[in-house]
């Protein structure tokens, strides 16, 4: 089996950037998720530039929400794949996608203990 030939130097950076570029359009048409996701980090990032007291508070602020549509992101890659394969019901098809849904369940949580901790330290 050939590999394609693949180009080096600021030609792969950019074609890189622009398969990202095209991935994020697709998740932002295909995945409802991720709307919504981005919608509530648009919101959230302002307000973590407020309510951390320190740049370190700001920067975990930020990055608990930015992990979470990163997280997102891979889940829906997952759900992807497994669909091009076969959209009938398997259960390590099920099973794959259900891990997909609790590493984004548990990037939330982290998320939102890092926004209560800093809250709780900020305002009690």
């Amino acid at each position: 089996m050939m590999n394609k030939p693949s180009r080096t130097g600021v030609a792969h950076v950019l074609d890189a950037y622009s398969y990202s570029l095209k991935g994020l359009r697709a998740a932002w048409r295909h995945e409802v998720a991720f709307r919504q996701e981005t919608a509530l980090a648009s919101l959230l990032i302002p307000l973590a530039l407020w309510l951390g007291t320190s740049a370190s508070e700001r920067a975990i602020l930020i990055a608990s929400v930015v992990m979470v549509i990163v997280v997102e992101l891979l889940n829906s890659a997952i759900e992807a794949i497994v669909d091009r394969i076969s959209t009938e019901l398997h259960p390590l098809s099920g099973q794959a996608k259900d891990l997909g849904s609790a590493a984004v369940m548990l990037s939330m949580l982290l998320c939102l203990g890092c926004w209560a901790i800093i809250a709780a330290q900020r305002f009690l």
